[in-house]
């Protein structure tokens, strides 16, 4: 079994969007799923996520000049994480908040090269200040660009819009992403489901658990505030986005499985969980990851006693579930007569990260590639992501 992985989400944006707001406000509502957190110019220090939020003071370790993507390489960002990561600590999910001034594209970069095993990059994250969104492209039209490599864009402020400004700052920012999921907030209110899972009191599902997504308020105005800010409303947290929960007991074909995860549609923003390819491998479930444009595969060895099920949870905002969960459907293999050849688990394989020479013979449940060469520099990224965007 590989070792779990913590999720390193890259929370970026300009001045003055709203980032610490938006981070405060995952500490207060993790729930009790601990934070660790790399914060603007400053270094790494752990964060109870149920009492800490906001005081940072002289646990920080000072970079220097103020910009995170300038101040540290990527060694440097590797001993922060290894800081973090470290067992004693029992962190859940670490948060970059960027400066600023940040290049939130070299922050991906530093996330994607660390050569820390137990994170998994979890996305980037780009605050916008909705009523100076407009204001601030003018001047500063790099933020484009900023868009264009977001995994996730949360309008903040939404709030101090007019009436029919939302839908039209919506439409304009979508334009400027590359599918990227679009959710709207007010003091950096998103759901943390989102980004991570708040310490289930059942099983662990990846970073969201099937529980969470069937025990979630439904927004009908009957649950009182939670004590941290924000009410259990019609203004629910749940309302920006969409969720699907796919499960198959017929194992999936992986060409068809990759052609729809090559072509999913914009705002899907993450994908998570268990592929059975059936006879194909028989030993191993496949873990599939994706955040953005970003995919992984894990084989590991089934469980003892687990059903050869497939498990899928898919969140993002903007798309047709009938349709996806249609679309899942078609991926499983229909009966006898539909038998995958073997060569069709190269486009999965693809996605798999090699382990290093000095790791434990198995320790993705999977042998060596046969080429030996280990994974591709673009091993980490969907076909159709901007070669530019995140280099090998």
């Amino acid at each position: 079994m590989s070792e779990p992985q913590i999720p390193v989400v890259v929370l970026a944006g300009f001045l003055g969007s709203g980032k610490t707001t938006l981070l405060n406000h995952l500490l207060h509502s993790s729930r009790g799923s601990r934070i660790g957190a790399v914060v603007n110019d400053f270094g790494s220090i752990e964060i109870d996520a149920m009492a800490v939020a906001g005081r940072l003071g002289d646990s920080t370790v000072s970079l220097g000049n103020g910009c995170l993507c300038c101040a540290v390489d990527v060694g440097e960002l590797d001993g922060f994480l290894e800081q973090l990561t470290r067992p004693a600590a029992r962190i859940d999910v670490i948060v970059i908040e960027a400066s600023g001034l940040a290049e939130p594209e070299e922050l991906v970069r530093m996330v994607l090269a660390s050569e820390n095993r137990r994170i998994v990059y979890g996305g980037l994250v780009e605050v916008v200040d909705a009523v100076e969104f407009e204001a601030t492209r003018q001047r500063h039209p790099e933020i484009d660009r900023h868009l264009a490599v977001a995994d996730l864009v949360v309008l903040n402020k939404a709030d101090r819009l007019g009436t029919g400004e939302l839908p039209r700052l919506r439409e304009l920012v979508s334009s400027r992403t590359d599918r990227a999921a679009v959710v709207h907030a007010s003091f950096g209110r998103i759901d943390p489901a989102l980004l991570f899972e708040r310490k289930p009191v059942t099983e662990r599902f990846g970073q969201l658990s099937f529980d969470d997504l069937r025990t979630a308020p439904a927004g009908d105005g009957d649950h009182p505030s939670d004590g941290h800010g924000h009410d259990h409303g019609a203004d629910h947290l749940h309302s920006g986005y969409e969720s699907l929960a796919f499960t198959s007991g017929a194992p999936l074909h992986p060409r068809r499985l990759m052609d729809f995860l090559d072509s999913r549609p914009e705002g899907l923003y993450r994908i998570k969980g268990y592929v059975d390819f059936g006879a194909l491998d028989p030993a191993n479930r496949y873990e599939v990851h994706a955040v953005g444009r970003f995919l992984r595969f894990s084989p590991e060895p089934w469980p003892a006693g687990t059903p050869r099920t497939t498990q899928l949870v898919l969140i993002g905002s903007g798309f047709d579930t009938a349709a996806l969960e249609k679309e899942l459907h078609g991926c499983r293999l229909s009966g006898p007569g539909d038998i995958p050849e073997e060569h069709t688990m190269w486009g999965v394989l693809r996605y798999v990260a090699d382990p290093e020479p000095a790791a434990a013979p198995g320790e993705y449940g999977a042998p060596e590639p046969a080429d030996g060469d280990g994974a591709e520099p673009d091993a980490h990224r969907s076909p159709d992501a901007d070669p530019a965007a995140y280099p090998g």
